[in-house]
């Protein structure tokens, strides 16, 4: 059956940040969605239509779903633990956290709980880190399976530095992560992400192990952690005494590729920025794990210069929000104490188109695209007192999305569509 959703329709075709020409948008527009796809985007006068049903969001704002391209499935009920810095904080709450995800029960449950604050908070899309456990894979998947919701996930692979709760070894390692990926990974929405954790739970054999996954499943991601803390990349780096720096462990290993997520990349060497523009690999900002850990300010414009793509990210439970909104406000900070800026328009592109493009994914999420999935987020900038009072005085579009970005939460996201069926309660 097909349907219309009426509201005011902002999409991206390109980014802000390099040309004037990046988005279309209509004051009184309309989405044709049939199957879960779209299939026309236009004013509502030219798609309406006696027969077809009509979802009016007006006066709201109907953008393209969030994507989050580094979160922590198992860490749902770590978010907002006090008072440390990450490898500390890995010890105290992580990995004991994480022990509790070998139970099924627990991890089915914490995945519905899990996909719940995703779409709260409009988020349509993720690339989800899971635990140890291929029960925790599986409970995700299955749960992202039953929303029809577009998910990249992976069990993390980790042999060492961890309580043995939390811990595979490398063969465990690559049987269960290669049982999940031949079931799940294509499979409707669906994609497995390889998932080293960090090179500080992984033994050179266990490398070994993830990049043979890597080249006999070459179209998978390939998600870790690099360059987060100072003390990380010390710890790191005398673990791997032979590596000319932390990217050189991935690379020696042939992980580097469009396909590898690095989160964080605050503290890079030149030789690493070089090889990660060389090899396309990905760099993913998390603005508010970032500040919440005292681990260091992401540089944007000078990975940008050099050819780097970015994501940006929540990281929970790091990260202290689900709030794609939330995230770019931190961001937003982060980058004014560098003398750079984030204009709302290329903050909302970053969040969407951009965040697809980092996944090579743009020809079916991040857009209203004809053909893509109606995934699809809206936005109330006037959703709280205050937002309101300050909305009042707001006279340009872009004026508007900075409202959303600074002062907005879940409580701003009237409606998140996942394959066009709503998925917060009226």
């Amino acid at each position: 059956m097909q349907q219309l959703i009426r509201g005011r329709v902002l999409g991206f075709h390109a980014d802000p940040a390099e040309t004037d020409d990046n988005h279309r948008y209509f004051e009184d527009g309309a989405i044709l969605i049939e199957n879960g796809r779209i299939l026309a985007v236009d004013d509502y006068a030219r798609l309406a239509r006696p027969d077809l049903p009509v979802l009016d969001h007006r006066p709201h704002l109907i953008m393209p779903g969030f994507i989050d391209p580094h979160i922590h499935f198992p860490q749902v009920q770590v978010i907002a633990s006090w008072g440390a810095q990450l490898l500390d904080w890995l010890n105290t709450y992580t990995f004991p956290e994480e022990a509790r995800f070998a139970d099924q029960d627990h991890a089915t449950r914490m995945a519905g709980l899990f996909l719940d604050q995703l779409t709260a908070h409009g988020t349509t899309s993720a690339v989800a880190f899971c635990s140890v456990h291929a029960t925790s894979a599986e409970a995700l998947f299955t749960a992202a399976e039953a929303r029809d919701m577009a998910m990249i996930a992976g069990k993390v692979m980790m042999d060492r530095n961890a309580i043995p709760a939390v811990q595979d070894t490398a063969q465990q390692g690559y049987d269960d992560s290669r049982r999940l990926l031949e079931k799940w990974h294509g499979r409707g929405r669906q994609r497995y992400a390889i998932t080293p954790r960090f090179a500080i739970t992984s033994t050179p054999e266990q490398m070994q192990a993830t990049g043979t996954l890597a080249r006999e499943f070459p179209d998978c991601h390939i998600q870790t952690h690099m360059s987060e803390n100072l003390d990380e990349i010390a710890f790191t780096l005398s673990l791997y005494p032979q590596a000319r720096d932390y990217l050189d462990i991935y690379e020696s290993h042939g992980l580097l590729s469009d396909r590898l997520l690095l989160g964080h990349c605050i503290h890079l060497h030149p030789r690493e920025i070089a090889r990660m523009a060389e090899t396309g690999s990905r760099a993913v900002f998390c603005p508010t794990s970032n500040l919440f850990l005292g681990s260091g300010l992401f540089d944007e414009a000078g990975l940008r210069k050099a050819g780097i793509v970015s994501g940006i990210a929540t990281d929970v439970g790091g990260g202290t929000s689900y709030s794609m909104l939330q995230t770019l406000s931190e961001g937003y900070k982060i980058l004014q104490l560098q003398g750079q800026k984030l204009h709302p328009l290329a903050g909302f592109h970053w969040a969407t188109r951009g965040n697809a493009m980092a996944l090579g994914m743009a020809d079916r999420i991040g857009t209203l695209d004809v053909g893509s999935d109606a995934d699809l987020v809206v936005l109330n900038s006037a959703a709280t007192p205050a937002m309101a009072l300050r909305s009042e005085r707001a006279e340009t579009l872009s004026e508007e999305l900075f409202i959303l970005q600074v002062m907005g939460d879940d409580r701003a996201v009237a409606q998140t569509y996942v394959a066009g069926r709503p998925m917060k309660p009226v």
